[in-house]
């Protein structure tokens, strides 16, 4: 018995130094997207609520428009919704690294390029998620904001990234609200122009 011991514990340690440590979720998710950098493809609205009427059936774009190591930035632009009837370019999303996770902010500016009073608010993922699919319940920073100018409602909200072989999904939930675009990545179209301030 005391012979087999030592042979028992060289194979448990080289059970575990052959073991493949598993992959980060997160990065995998950043690096999907990253992967598609300079890519746009169309897109639609994907739920079905009262509150977002004025988007039924228009024209979507995604563009992932620029990447870094640490940063990939999305502007979503929505057709008929500009102030003279034509292109919206004001939202951009930006997925960022953190030492921690990911991070969802929103950047929302005005046709001149000047920021909106609520801009770059999101958070950031309170777990690990999946390759495909990652949350961004809202921040505190955010939580503030939305309070001072009258918005508390979205106090509660949680956001959601995905991305698949398919496409792309973007959404926002909290109690009574459920909102969703999809991209279609068998949908490439040709670059919009840069969103607003860009």
């Amino acid at each position: 018995m005391r012979a087999a011991l030592p042979l028992l514990m060289a194979a448990t340690l080289a059970g575990c130094a052959t073991t493949t440590p598993r992959a980060n979720p997160q990065h995998a998710f950043f690096d999907a997207l990253a992967a598609r950098c300079g890519k746009a493809y169309a897109g639609r609205l994907a739920s079905d609520q009262a509150a977002d009427a004025n988007m039924r059936g228009k024209a979507m774009v995604m563009h992932i428009r620029h990447c870094t190591a640490d940063r990939v930035e999305i502007p979503f632009h929505i057709d008929g919704l500009g102030p003279d009837g034509g292109w919206d370019r004001s939202r951009t999303w930006i997925i960022s690294r953190t030492p921690t996770g990911l991070r969802l902010k929103h950047d929302h500016r005005h046709a001149d390029g000047k920021p909106d009073d609520v801009t770059l608010y999101g958070g950031d993922t309170a777990d690990g998620g999946t390759a495909t699919r990652q949350t961004f319940p809202v921040d505190a920073e955010s939580i503030e904001m939305f309070t001072a100018t009258g918005r508390s409602v979205s106090n509660t909200n949680i956001w959601t990234a995905e991305t698949t072989d398919a496409g792309f999904t973007y959404g926002l939930d909290r109690q009574g609200r459920h909102f969703r675009v999809a991209f279609d990545y068998a949908k490439p179209v040709t670059p919009p122009p840069a969103p607003w301030g860009w």
